[in-house]
């Protein structure tokens, strides 16, 4: 990314083209094995000027890693119209366009390092996840969760990265293909923790009254009920208490 032709630039003007070429080669590489110089011979500066605007490479990483979550937390805002689970599913295509645009920054920063370990990088890492939570509550219409309903939106968000770096490891599997399993993987979380709670059974009844029957909710129960016949009955057995006295 050489600008070719060296002109003056305002200083904000030149700390935005620096975060850009930054991003771009922490987006194709991992932070670790990009040098100042690098940076310097793509912007088309020199070494020095370059720590004119960042102290070093570490206040420049985590300038560019606050671009990239704000843009990766932009990722996760889908207007409230329609069935959730086709919102889930645009949610999922532009994360992975995201992954897939930045792989080796985006699997250098979740997996950590030296460039990412910092408390700042941490603190950015974290915003993010957060975002996504709270962008999901968004969508499930609930303001104040339920310590169950949290541990199933913030497991769901952890399992979408993780299914991230895992394709990045050889894209072994088609990006729609995990994009539309995230979307049921929501849905099975939910199903779950519902089987267990009154309150998550209301929010689950309430989203798959919003679904449409050749939705994506809908497909995960007709392939589920395709199973059914394959699985043997098992009687219920209350659990004892297993101090009681069996004599």
């Amino acid at each position: 990314m050489t600008t070719g032709v060296r002109r003056r630039m305002g200083v904000e003007e030149r700390r935005r083209q620096l975060i850009d070429v930054a991003l771009e080669l922490f987006g194709n590489r991992a932070p670790d094995e990009v040098s100042i110089d690098e940076i310097a011979a793509a912007a088309g500066i020199s070494r020095p000027l370059v720590y004119h605007y960042f102290p070093g490479k570490q206040s420049l990483y985590e300038a560019a890693l606050r671009r990239a979550a704000d843009e990766l937390s932009a990722r996760f805002v889908e207007p409230r119209e329609g069935p959730l689970g086709a919102r889930l599913l645009r949610v999922m295509e532009r994360f992975f366009d995201f992954v897939d645009q930045h792989g080796p920054g985006f699997s250098a920063l979740m997996r950590g390092g030296p460039a990412a370990g910092s408390s700042t990088a941490n603190a950015v890492i974290d915003g993010v996840r957060q975002s996504a939570y709270e962008q999901i509550l968004t969508h499930l219409d609930v303001e104040v969760p339920s310590p169950r309903l949290e541990l199933v939106v913030r497991s769901w968000v952890s399992l979408a990265e993780s299914t991230a770096l895992l394709w990045l490891d050889g894209r072994r599997v088609p990006r729609e293909e995990l994009e539309k399993q995230l979307v049921h993987d929501f849905a099975a979380l939910t199903a779950v923790r519902a089987a267990y709670d009154a309150e998550m059974a209301g929010v689950m009844l309430r989203v798959l009254g919003q679904e449409p029957a050749d939705g994506l909710f809908g497909e995960l129960l007709e392939r589920l009920s395709a199973l059914t016949p394959a699985i043997p009955a098992v009687p219920v057995q209350r659990a004892t208490d297993p101090r009681a006295d069996t004599a």
